[in-house]
């Protein structure tokens, strides 16, 4: 075999695979879902109570005879769906002010009425 080519055999490489990671990372989901959260928050109906007793719906003064008509026309314009509404109120209101609002709420059928509260930091 004078004119024979010598082939070179270069070594074989065996990667190892990594085994299959069977752990899910939740933090991408847990992000997503706390800015959904948040979304929705913000896109639904807010009924504010200040210490004089006015009654803000979103960021407008509404007499209290009025708000449930409103809320009514805004469930209503956003497809009917049975919408939480959020109620928040100043620290220093007076509580039988809020639970009146919240009241009219109940009784105009809002069955999924919650209260805005603020987590105090430090002492």
């Amino acid at each position: 075999m004078a004119g024979a080519v010598p082939t070179v055999q270069v070594g074989k490489r065996r990667h190892r695979r990594r085994p299959v990671m069977s752990e899910i990372n939740v933090t991408p989901m847990v992000d997503v879902m706390l800015v959904l959260l948040i979304i929705f928050m913000v896109s639904a109906p807010t009924v504010s109570v200040k210490v004089d007793g006015e009654v803000f719906l979103q960021n407008s003064v509404i007499k209290v005879d009025e708000l449930v008509p409103k809320l009514q026309a805004i469930t209503q314009a956003r497809g009917g769906l049975d919408e939480r509404i959020y109620v928040r109120g100043d620290r220093k209101v007076d509580y039988g002010t809020v639970m009146r609002v919240m009241g009219r709420l109940s009784a105009a059928g809002f069955r999924r009425v919650a209260l805005v509260t603020e987590v105090e930091q430090g002492s």
